[in-house]
């Protein structure tokens, strides 16, 4: 487990770093929620948001909801299917992602005007800019990213599983 908040700790600090307009703060939380259940990814997220908040990113602190929402649906999509499997990866990233949607909507409007730290706030304002409400330009940019977000995460937490399972199979 601490392996995967340091995952997520890198991942978090990459992306802001670069102005990403995905998070890639949630690997290791996805990762951990896919193998050992809901609770344990809940305490993974809930650790990674406080030490990104305390350290590099003071939203992250406000947006650690996010975290404990991600790990309890990853924890219970993952008991119904595969984490090997690619192909559960494009309908398990949009269940995954919706929850935390709304509540990271919702935060974003209520506590930010709609403007955060990430990279994905320069499409908010391009899309407000174009005429959208700040609501709906936030909800647009948060239904796209947090998409792109989970697929990738969820793909590299495939992979990664696959990869494991190989290795110790082949020891075994």
């Amino acid at each position: 487990m601490a392996c995967c908040i340091a995952i997520n700790f890198v991942g978090s600090n990459l992306a802001l770093l670069l102005k990403l307009p995905i998070y890639l703060d949630s690997i290791g939380t996805l990762f951990v929620a896919a193998t050992f259940g809901p609770l344990a990814g809940m305490i993974v997220g809930g650790t990674t948001g406080v030490l990104v908040g305390v350290t590099s990113d003071l939203y992250s602190l406000f947006f650690m909801p996010i975290q404990l929402v991600i790990a309890l649906v990853a924890g219970l999509v993952y008991t119904h299917c595969d984490i090997q499997k690619i192909r559960h990866i494009w309908w398990s990233a949009l269940v995954i992602a919706l929850p935390g949607t709304i509540l990271s909507t919702l935060i974003t409007i209520l506590c930010f005007g709609g403007i955060t730290s990430s990279g994905s706030s320069l499409i908010v304002q391009l899309l407000f800019g174009a005429g959208l409400s700040k609501a709906t330009a936030v909800l647009v940019v948060q239904l796209i990213t947090d998409y792109a977000d989970r697929f990738i995460s969820l793909l590299i937490v495939a992979l990664a599983y696959r990869t494991l399972v190989n290795r110790f199979a082949h020891r075994a």
